[in-house]
């Protein structure tokens, strides 16, 4: 089954040459990697869209969706960025069209208006580490926005002294003064928490933030920073999912007691977390970027160990195998892994609210993908089976996508990357 995507550039950008990067078969997502051309049309196009194909799955199928039908839609251009990482929406008033925050990993944020597509750019960002896939970070409002003003961000910084070389993942939360000025800014800025160690190189921070969804707990996830081993050491924060308070203390009933650092964490065994959202019932899911192969969409569930390295469906970049994760019943399992990886980099699930653009996808997690160019639709059932639905070929990297309110948002990657709206037809 085929259906197509139509792109629309309206008046609101100028006309755009996005580079289209191609990627390898290696789930990294640091553009650095990739060779460049120019491709992209400013005019209108049509896109042909194919669905997944059932040997992308390795884990469960089954599924109890009976709406089997794809959606299509078009993509609205509403504005442009240089090498964007996150996007999260200020709370919606008066049935207004939302307001994102964007970040861009050279240390950049802004406030976009999405019925004009109009970007105010917020002043006050600490000085990140920019590169590789190191720079500013995940962006998201705390529960209590309305009236504290407050947002929580994620960057990687860079060490002191002898650790001047080395690197980490940093949380703060901060006011977001002047909202509706055009000279908005950070102030009262805290820092909340940050990996340790610090350690040399600049990929896999992961660094995604998430409240739960009774706003009590605020989750993080910290990736392995591309050195294995870190992920099995209850002695340092990297390759887990933290939880804390809102306040960066620790909860009294998380699972592990080894140590004052291990108090932080929630799960282990993680390699490069870039996805996480709960459900409608209150369930934890993540997606995670595998080696060579083995990306993987896991159910978090407190204390569970996800085994990396010492498993994985996917193999090291040098083709030396990795037991696969049904050799070492120990470790959590993923419920879905993707070989051709897709390089998931962000999710959203999506719920109807005032507006309902997609009702076949209630319930459903979106996932955007980087080396696949893609949009992925995996449909979660009552008994958390999971399978991937449906695949739209985005024809760019694809970095971010949120839903909010019943409409969806995507977000390109690299420089010159448009912020798409996506229209139901």
């Amino acid at each position: 089954m085929t259906a197509h995507i139509e792109r629309i550039n309206i008046p609101l950008t100028s006309p755009l040459i996005i580079a289209a990067l191609l990627f390898s078969t290696a789930a990294c997502s640091n553009p650095s990697t990739v060779s460049s051309s120019n491709n992209k049309s400013t005019a209108t196009e049509s896109k042909e869209v194919s669905t997944s194909d059932s040997d992308t799955q390795t884990a469960t199928k089954s599924t109890t969706q009976t709406d089997t039908s794809k959606p299509d839609f078009t993509t609205k251009a509403i504005a442009t960025f240089d090498e964007p990482w996150a996007m999260t929406a200020l709370p919606i008033t008066d049935s207004k069209a939302p307001k994102l925050l964007v970040t861009q990993k050279t240390g950049e944020l802004f406030i976009v208006d999405t019925a004009t597509g109009n970007k105010t750019k917020i002043e006050g960002v600490p000085t990140v580490a920019y590169g590789g896939q190191g720079g500013l970070g995940d962006i998201i409002v705390s529960p209590d926005f309305a009236t504290s003003n407050t947002v929580y961000l994620s960057y990687a910084e860079a060490g002191t002294g002898s650790d001047s070389n080395k690197f980490g993942a940093k949380v703060i939360k901060a006011t977001l003064s002047g909202l509706e000025t055009a000279t908005p800014t950070l102030q009262d800025i805290t820092p909340i928490w940050q990996q340790s160690p610090k350690v040399t190189g600049q990929g896999h921070y992961s660094h995604r933030l998430l409240f739960s969804p009774d706003g009590r707990y605020l989750y993080i996830s910290s990736g392995e920073r591309q050195d294995k081993d870190p992920a099995q050491d209850m002695n340092g924060n990297l390759g887990k999912i933290i939880r804390l308070n809102p306040d960066g203390n620790t909860p009294t009933d998380n699972p592990f007691t080894d140590n004052e650092l291990a108090k932080q964490f929630w799960t282990i065994g993680h390699r490069n977390v870039l996805g996480m959202a709960f459900d409608d019932s209150g369930q934890l899911w993540a997606h995670e970027m595998g080696p060579k192969g083995g990306d993987e969409f896991n159910i978090i569930e407190k204390g569970n160990n996800y085994g990396w390295p010492v498993v994985s469906n996917g193999r090291n970049y040098s083709g030396l195998d990795i037991p696969d994760h049904d050799t070492k019943p120990e470790f959590a399992a993923p419920k879905i892994t993707w070989t051709p990886v897709i390089s998931p980099s962000a999710m959203s699930i999506y719920a109807a609210g005032t507006h309902n653009d997609f009702p076949s996808w209630q319930g459903n997690a979106l996932i955007s993908g980087l080396s696949s160019k893609a949009l992925i639709v995996v449909g979660i059932n009552d008994d958390n089976t999971t399978a991937e639905r449906y695949r739209y070929d985005m024809g760019e990297r694809v970095r971010s996508v949120l839903a909010v309110d019943g409409q969806v948002w995507t977000l390109e990657d690299g420089n010159d990357a448009q912020l798409l709206r996506l229209l139901p037809k």
